[in-house]
């Protein structure tokens, strides 16, 4: 453990002119005290070390000391592509991986260089959940991701969809790729043993034991076009209903943000020409019909509802509760 953080001191000063005792008592997670220690450890191992008195003080190298231990290890070079996602990189237990690796990597550029990561940070950021929203990371999160990283088989238990009756579930998977999609982890596994590749929501595992046996992974899968496939059919199998509605030019341009925006895209697309008074009859692909009155309610008096007469029925008590509310 010290001898990582004797390192991780040496990196810093590498890649800084100097820092102060208090700004590597930070980046390395230790008290002021510890910081004056671990220099005087590496002054006596012979890393030239040098400290600066005064309120301007601080640490540096000196000579032009340069270390070689910029190697990176296989793990840091792994996260290092992923650094431009931060929040995930903590979720998934890297954030320590991709720090050491971005240290190795700034030591390793000249000094007019060093300073990238810093202004590139400054002019990029994601920021992945959606908006109104709590993100949790799941617990079982770095679980799973330690074997996807390793390519191990994980017995799983997780639970089922209680929409559909499902309980707990056992079963042994492969664990291919995680994907963060609106602020939602998830895992795309093959069944164990040749079974089919399919998707579950970390955040519903309840367990996950990783084995000591690797799989041997089918170097034709693309994780990017298997969850693009997957994500299109799950958008498609919600849709199981269908209304017919009259929109209004300005409905129809508010159309794709209350609904499915492909759906209403190719519902718009297989529409007849508008009539004479500008409205357009379009037969949209909805989850349910409460769903469908939840949101095209979003549209207001931009949409008529022909169909089905169920649904219309709720727009006209709707109106007549609107009526009775601001008066007619």
């Amino acid at each position: 453990m010290r001898a990582a953080r004797l390192i991780k001191m040496v990196l810093l000063l590498q890649s800084r002119p100097s820092m102060t005792a208090a700004e590597l008592a930070r980046e390395l997670e230790v008290s002021e005290r510890t910081v004056t220690r671990d220099a005087q450890a590496l002054s006596e191992a012979g890393v030239p070390v040098y400290a600066d008195r005064g309120r301007a003080g601080g640490y540096r190298l000196i000579g032009g000391y340069r270390t070689r231990l910029t190697g990176l290890a296989r793990s840091e070079a792994e996260a290092l592509f992923l650094s431009g996602v931060p929040g995930a990189l903590r979720e998934m237990g890297l954030e320590d991986a991709a720090s050491a690796a971005r240290l190795k990597v700034s030591a390793a550029l000249l000094p007019s260089l060093r300073d990238a990561s810093r202004t590139s940070a400054q002019r990029f950021h994601l920021d992945a959940p959606n908006w109104f929203t709590e993100p949790k990371s799941p617990e079982l999160l770095p679980a799973v991701a330690e074997a996807v990283w390793d390519d191990r088989r994980v017995s799983a238990r997780y639970r089922g969809r209680e929409s559909e009756g499902e309980g707990y579930v056992e079963r042994e998977l492969e664990p291919y790729g995680l994907v963060l999609k609106a602020g939602v982890w998830y895992l795309c596994a093959r069944v164990a043993d040749g079974g089919s590749f399919r998707v579950y929501r970390i955040d519903r595992f309840t367990a996950v034991t990783a084995g000591e046996a690797r799989f041997e992974r089918d170097e034709e899968f693309d994780l990017p076009g298997f969850w693009a496939e997957r994500a299109e059919q799950f958008a498609r199998s919600i849709l199981r209903a269908e209304v017919v509605v009259r929109l209004s030019g300005d409905g129809v341009r508010r159309l794709p943000y209350v609904v499915d925006p492909a759906s209403a895209r190719e519902a718009l697309a297989a529409a007849e020409a508008a009539h004479e008074d500008g409205w357009l009859t379009v037969t949209l692909p909805v989850e349910s019909e409460q769903v469908a009155h939840t949101q095209l309610a979003g549209l207001g008096p931009e949409v008529e509802v022909l169909a089905p007469e169920s649904l219309r029925a709720r727009f006209a008590e709707d109106a007549r509760r609107l009526g009775r509310l601001y008066g007619t």
